[in-house]
């Protein structure tokens, strides 16, 4: 582990009372709820990017290197990230604690275990999906079937064989023969409530308002009604209480929660953002993939939802990921191609205007890599100049706070103005209104395809009252629905092929295309190189 200060330290200068943290080592600690002041206000930047190709874009990393940078100008400054999912720890994309000289400590506890958030996540979620299969067993709720149950299960392992599952073999000692499957845990509605809730009464009441499924007549059965809530409450207890680490420059850190950003809502906590809030005059957090994914939803799911509103965006971009958006080969990205980088940025642009929709500032962060020439960052510059906005080098992975200290004077100079954003719908418009609007303005679709049932399914989640925020669940790999449309793709159809109520967290899930809730191992996972040395050290965890 690098040197790091101890956890009490950096409670001590963001302005928490050591006596209210509560410790798990030396280097973490949990922050009860008392901890949060509503009335003060932070200037809460949100890190967004273009589209990312399949390597990354850096997201992460500029995320905690801004936050070091306003450190290096003495800036009072707080980060608040997500916690990792061991499906991508274990699987192709790494750890989520950025690189370099910009990380979150102590990364390897943040990547794997840490402070048992998500395992008590899973727990709750599972005891759940238990409890609902008791309840049909003894035709507990009447006319409530096996079939029509839809609380499925989680994991947090890259696991494709539990996608699709039979449940049960029948008989009298067993649960009825039905079709199910698993999710992963960062895709579970209990880990979106928690990403969401402001209190433990909050949190309740959300856990109650869990659909699980329907009976024959159509009407909703509820976590409330199968008895589950208290024992979801006691798994929790802790789980709601943000988490303080620190960056490696030994800025405050708090790390809550990993919905992901393109099958959820892809946003850390509202109870993290208001902590770091009720301390520190600048608040540095990041939204799940790109503008047109985790951006969307942290405005129209988190900020609609009580979340602090932002008051400016950074967008990150980097050149490979432009040329990729231009059409080049991930093998050749590492190659000069002015053309590749004109026509990428059409991508830039969308990300661009996409935050201007809902009436915010923005910045672009150009991500430096090894290979990026002058003439290329200049060129970006450029483009971004004639776009009326302006794009700033940053380099925190190879310099820490050091390298961001050009885009932390920038952010500090501008002024909070966020009494103009606008939301993209209103709560009173239908699903499927919501659905269209999305498509149409952020997606830049011709039109929405609806897949059978599920318009009645959006008008039967109406009829109760649901009119809900919608969670777009698609690839995070093109502004469409469809991974091979790069660039800014128009004119094409958004198409849905399954809708799903969260009730307890208050949104519509709807999944276009041929997106999978349960990602699956890769034929190189890092599972293959992740160990534990003979000191008792773990090695080989990609991004930390």
């Amino acid at each position: 582990m690098k040197k790091i200060k101890h956890i009490e330290q950096i409670a001590d200068e963001l302005g928490i009372e050591k006596d209210s943290l509560e410790l798990y080592g030396k280097f973490k600690a949990k922050i009860p709820l008392e901890n949060i002041n509503k009335n003060k206000i932070s200037k809460l930047v949100v890190v967004t990017a273009i589209t990312p190709t399949p390597l990354g874009e850096g997201k992460s990393t500029t995320a905690i290197g801004l936050t070091q940078g306003l450190g290096k100008i003495n800036k009072n400054v707080a980060l608040t990230i997500r916690q990792p999912s061991l499906g991508p720890v274990f699987g192709h994309k790494g750890g989520g604690t950025g690189g370099g000289k910009a990380t979150v400590e102590p990364a390897v506890d943040i990547n794997l275990h840490f402070n048992g958030d998500f395992h008590a996540m899973e727990s709750a979620h599972n005891l759940l999906a238990a409890m609902v299969d008791n309840t049909v067993y003894r035709n507990a709720i009447k006319e409530f079937y096996p079939e029509n149950i839809t609380w499925r299960r989680v994991t947090d392992a890259e696991d494709r064989s539990l996608r699709n599952i039979i449940a049960g073999t029948g008989g009298k000692n067993t649960s009825p023969l039905r079709n199910t499957g698993f999710d992963i845990s960062a895709a579970s509605e209990i880990m979106a409530i928690l990403a969401l809730t402001d209190s433990y009464s909050d949190l309740r009441e959300r856990l109650g308002n869990i659909v699980v499924g329907w009976k024959k007549d159509k009407t909703p059965v509820l976590a409330k009604e199968i008895n589950a809530v208290g024992s979801m409450m006691a798994l929790l207890k802790d789980a709601i209480k943000p988490n303080l680490a620190q960056t490696v420059e030994g800025q405050p850190a708090i790390v809550h929660m990993g919905p992901f950003g393109n099958i959820a809502h892809g946003c850390s906590s509202i109870l993290a953002d208001q902590i770091a809030s009720s301390f520190a005059d600048y608040v540095i957090t990041e939204a799940g993939f790109g503008a047109d994914l985790g951006f969307e939803k942290f405005m129209d799911i988190k900020v609609r939802q009580g979340g602090p509103k932002p008051f400016c965006a950074v967008i990150v971009a980097t050149i490979r990921g432009l040329k990729w958006h231009g059409g080049v080969d991930v093998k050749k990205l590492n190659e000069k191609n002015k053309k590749a980088i004109i026509d990428g940025a059409e991508n830039l642009k969308n990300a661009l205007r996409i935050v201007s929709r809902y009436g915010l500032k923005s910045v672009v962060a150009i991500n430096k890599f090894p290979d990026d020439t002058k003439e290329e960052i200049k060129l970006v510059k450029d483009i971004c100049k004639e776009n009326n906005s302006i794009a700033i080098e940053s380099d925190g992975f190879a310099k820490g706070g050091d390298g961001m200290i050009e885009l932390a004077e920038y952010i500090s100079s501008l002024e909070n103005n966020n009494e103009k954003i606008n939301l993209l719908y209103e709560d009173s418009d239908s699903p499927i209104d919501k659905v269209e609007s999305l498509a149409k303005n952020i997606y830049s679709a011709d039109k929405v395809s609806w897949s059978p049932m599920t318009r009645t399914t959006l008008r039967l989640f109406e009829s109760q009252g649901w009119n809900f925020p919608i969670c777009m669940a698609k690839t995070h790999l093109s502004v469409s629905a469809d991974s091979k449309l790069r660039g800014a793709p128009t004119g094409h159809t958004l198409p849905i092929k399954e809708v799903r109520v969260l009730g307890g967290a208050k949104q519509i899930v709807t999944l276009a295309g041929d997106i999978i809730t349960l990602p699956g191992l890769p034929s190189n996972p890092n599972a293959f190189d992740i160990d534990l040395n003979d000191e008792g050290e773990i090695i080989n965890i990609l991004s930390t």
